[in-house]
């Protein structure tokens, strides 16, 4: 612009024009290499690659352990051509691609997404699956919140009830199982602690809500041991009676009912049903009955 082809500055007959091109020229440089910097060469370069060139090296990248790169792929994919065919499949194969790094976030956003614009797609059963997996995996222990574990067991369950035939709905089944065992146990961490305080009616709250909630789980004949104790604390026999009836009627080997009957015992009691306490009704529901 301003230099020969030797790289020296042309000079001209008339110095105001000198002058001015000496002071234009630093500004044009500037200019020059503002927009050079402004420019990413290799999204430019991406950008020239075609919807199936992408895809196809995204899932190389999968297959290959590279999952970093596979999501960059698939994101150029759903940026670069976003109403295409490629774009819908990369939209999902990034949520597990996301999924295996362990950003269930990102993973949870995108397959969220994808089933606001596909939900009657073939693969939206399996966006519904990596939603569900991506709250699974962050599901905490007993002590702390269970949020991750009420989120899968509502994921899961939907994912059931909408797509009853799919090859993910075993699996799902099993993880439902175990968010479920999780709320469970929350439930008795917390009836333990009020227990423990001599806090009963707290105390019988969660544990009711074991026994009418959570009958399916591993929980239920401690719960329904805890009732009895913390029942006979109270004073009130009939319904302690009717608890230690019900687990010797589902779990009659348990150790939670030897030592119920040894609490009833204690005091003059023992195990009896009363038919029309909440107990009895919820105990028709227990697995084991």
């Amino acid at each position: 612009m301003f230099f020969s082809r030797t790289g020296r500055l042309k000079l001209s007959a008339k110095p105001a024009f000198v002058a001015l091109s000496v002071l234009a020229a630093p500004l044009v440089l500037s200019a020059c290499m503002s927009s050079e910097k402004d420019i990413d060469l290799s999204t430019y370069v991406d950008k020239t690659e075609p919807a199936d060139v992408l895809y196809n090296q995204g899932l190389a990248n999968l297959n290959a352990g590279r999952l970093q790169e596979a999501s960059r792929k698939f994101e150029a994919v759903d940026k670069q051509h976003p109403y295409s065919e490629f774009a819908r499949k990369s939209m999902v194969m990034g949520a597990f691609a996301n999924y295996r790094q362990g950003n269930y976030e990102e993973a949870i956003g995108s397959a969220k997404r994808y089933l606001t614009l596909y939900p009657t797609t073939d693969d939206a059963a399996y966006a519904q699956y990596i939603i569900g997996l991506s709250y699974y995996r962050q599901i905490r222990d007993v002590t702390q919140d269970q949020k991750e574990a009420r989120q899968t067991l509502q994921t899961m369950q939907e994912l059931v009830t909408r797509w009853p035939d799919s090859e993910y709905v075993e699996d799902a089944k099993a993880k439902m199982r175990f968010a479920t065992d999780q709320l469970a146990g929350k439930e008795m961490q917390i009836g333990r602690y009020y227990l423990e305080r001599r806090e009963y009616i707290a105390a019988i709250k969660r544990f009711r809500n074991v026994v009418e909630n959570y009958s399916n789980t591993r929980h239920v004949e401690e719960a329904l041991s805890r009732l009895v104790e913390a029942y006979y604390a109270l004073g009130l026999t009939d319904e302690a009676q009717t608890a230690a009836a019900v687990l010797g009627h589902n779990y009659p080997d348990s150790p939670w009912y030897k030592d119920s009957y040894k609490l009833l015992q204690s005091g003059g009691l023992a195990p009896r049903e009363n038919a029309g306490s909440w107990i009895s009704k919820a105990g028709k529901l227990i697995t084991g009955a």
